[in-house]
């Protein structure tokens, strides 16, 4: 019998369940690898190239919730999305399990469990993986543009990628850094290893050191075992920073501390871990004069700026709208199994004249819903959430009223911020029940 190819990890306290599921699965996949530590998760997907995941949600004796098993699973999740997740429970923990699937899990077995349905799930989730890889091929490329201020920044981050000189990527929110770090992640010797994440704009002040450095058992209430911080989960491979400029002033300090040193100390221990890290952060504040401002340390700003490569914003390569707009048309109708359509020239010309203050995230997140939404074979503006009104507000001679100004405005960030009502509030600078009512008034609907 000819074996699957593919690299399947078991995780489970118990020697037993792990000789037994080892003995089984090597007969069907090319290799299968055992984990009784769940710290050595995160090391093990990364050496093994691991596809599935056949995760217990119980470690130890009296934490049998599932709760640990739904933490493991998010921190997979967050570092290799691409990894499919199988939870194996008890019967009791099935209300856990289930709620396991809705946060991304492919599937939960009852242990014990019988063979042909343990080789069934796990059939499913590899085909699932090759489906998906096959998707990311087709069409997931890096999309660059024709613009000359672009393909400068591509270029140089194409000839820094091959070292790991700490980089400073600068853009307003929505031109596209977090794509452009994981591009030079990608193109670097370090690309199979971790690439992880970090908003550092939406990282609470009291949850900055456990977060980014770890901790260990008994470091503060609640802290009932040792956690890797961000920075030891990126180690070998990439950690964005991004958002550095909104980092407080007296957490600088600590930040720079590692960065300097490539070595992190977790809250409750006295013990420095060296780290093998490279460092890419970003922002859409204005460092230089942050640090003017004594908002921002002089020593980490030159520390974090050896390179950097700024993003221009959409409105300043006009050229490139076009092309995005034809890549994501063509990407999400692959992503949602949908016929791609059209877009009239007249359209076309309209939506290069926009001021697109969204930048590519407004244009991503209005084709999406358009590919979505249109019924017949165009695009048309009312599908990407346009009025007529949004398309003319950059034509000076077009009188609008205030409260045209307004609900385009409110329209326009619900639209950059996936509706979410927290976020757009925010960004408006007005309360949640504020921004209720304006959209009542205005009949502007958040689905």
């Amino acid at each position: 019998m000819k074996k699957i190819n593919a690299s399947v990890l078991v995780i489970d306290d118990q020697e037993e369940v792990l000789i037994a599921a080892r003995l089984f699965l090597k007969r069907h996949f090319n290799e299968v690898t055992t984990l009784s530590n769940p710290a050595n998760i995160i090391k093990t997907i990364s050496e093994k190239n691991v596809g599935v995941v056949l995760l217990d949600m119980n470690f130890r004796y009296g934490y049998e919730n599932g709760k640990e098993g739904i933490y493991w699973m998010k921190e997979i999740a967050q570092i290799f999305p691409d990894v499919k997740i199988i939870l194996m429970t008890s019967y009791a923990d099935v209300h856990t399990a289930v709620e396991g699937i809705k946060l991304g899990a492919v599937d939960y077995l009852l242990k014990p469990w019988e063979n042909d349905k343990l080789l069934e799930i796990i059939k499913h989730a590899v085909k699932l993986v090759r489906k998906q890889s096959k998707a990311a091929t087709i069409t997931v490329d890096y999309f660059t543009g024709q613009s000359e201020a672009i393909l400068k920044a591509y270029k140089t981050a194409e000839r820094i990628a091959k070292t790991d000189v700490t980089t400073l990527i600068l853009g307003e929110n929505g031109t596209g850094k977090f794509v452009l770090a994981k591009y030079i992640h990608d193109q670097s010797i370090r690309r199979n290893q971790p690439f992880v994440h970090v908003d550092l704009g939406s990282l609470n002040e009291n949850l900055f050191e456990s977060e980014l450095f770890g901790y260990v058992k008994g470091a503060f209430t609640d802290a009932h075992q040792d956690s890797m911080g961000r920075f030891e989960k990126a180690n070998t491979g990439t950690i964005f920073l991004d958002e550095i400029g909104n980092v407080p002033l007296h957490l600088q300090s600590k930040l720079l501390q590692v960065i300097q040193s490539k070595e992190v100390i977790r809250l409750g221990e006295s013990k420095p871990r060296p780290l093998d890290v490279r460092i890419i952060t970003a922002t859409n504040e204005n460092l230089q004069q942050s640090v003017i401002d004594r908002r921002f340390r002089e020593d980490l700003y030159y520390r974090i700026n050896t390179v950097s490569i700024e993003i221009p914003p959409l409105r300043e390569r006009r050229e490139d709208i076009i092309p995005l707009l034809d890549y994501f048309i063509h990407y999400m109708s692959h992503k949602y199994g949908l016929p791609e359509k059209k877009v009239d020239a007249t359209i076309m010309k309209k939506l290069e004249a926009y001021k697109w203050s969204g930048n590519i995230r407004e244009l991503q997140n209005r084709v999406e819903r358009a590919v979505v939404l249109a019924e017949g074979e165009q695009i048309e503006l009312h599908d990407m959430g346009f009025s007529d009104l949004d398309i003319k507000m950059d034509d000076k001679n077009i009188a609008v009223t205030l409260s045209d100004v307004e609900k385009s405005k409110i329209q326009e960030c619900l639209i950059m911020n996936d509706n979410n009502i927290s976020r757009t509030a925010e960004q408006l600078g007005i309360s949640r029940a504020a921004l209720y009512r304006k959209m009542e008034k205005y009949n502007i609907s958040n689905t």
